[in-house]
């Protein structure tokens, strides 16, 4: 990483905000606290509530574009980060592929690395349709080479994700599901992506 000004936005949904965490940290709080950076750095989380990928497309650039700065010597770094509310509306698996897929090369047209977060698991009702979600995001990002953190199989087997789940009576993690979410992130990527330190 350059010695100028970075500044990261964080687009999603709840979870992106960390919903449900006592210590209000999230994942992208601790992801923030574990990464060493080498100039000064400024992250935004701009959560919306309930946000499908059809929602998300159509509003991350106004966000962003107040947030990210025209200086040359500033630079600018988009996180996308993917819930599970298309499951709950009429959104196809397609439908969702484009949209991301729409987000990510309009990113690229506009010369902003960008590094995405698949949904993490939830209901159990809903686990087969958020593994077949999580996979046709993954694949989207593949083909763009964008790095792809998959939250879903990791975790929809793993007994402190569950537990965590249950104790919080929900479908959102709390203290020890952010810290499992935000494990795969430092280690899927993020620190090759930001070109920083692991240690």
């Amino acid at each position: 990483m350059s010695a100028r000004e970075v500044r990261i936005c964080v687009v999603g949904d709840e979870l992106s905000a960390g919903v449900g965490d006592p210590r209000a940290l999230g994942w992208v709080g601790r992801v923030m606290a574990r990464s060493k950076f080498t100039c000064p750095t400024m992250t935004f989380t701009l959560a919306v509530p309930g946000e499908t990928t059809s929602a998300l497309g159509a509003r991350w650039q106004a966000e962003t574009a107040s947030r990210f700065s025209g200086d040359p010597d500033c630079e600018s770094r988009l996180v996308v980060a993917l819930g599970r509310h298309d499951l709950t509306t009429d959104l196809s698996i397609a439908r969702s592929r484009l949209n991301l897929a729409n987000l990510l090369d309009i990113a690229s047209n506009n010369h902003i690395p960008t590094f995405v977060v698949g949904p993490p698991p939830g209901r159990p009702q809903d686990g087969n349709k958020i593994a077949e979600l999580s996979a046709a995001f993954a694949d989207v990002a593949s083909r763009r080479r964008v790095p792809y953190v998959d939250t879903y199989q990791p975790l929809y087997q793993h007994e402190q994700w569950l537990a965590d789940l249950a104790q919080n009576g929900s479908e959102y993690p709390g203290q020890a599901g952010y810290g499992l979410i935000a494990w795969l992130v430092l280690h899927t990527g993020w620190h090759e992506w930001l070109g920083l330190p692991k240690d």
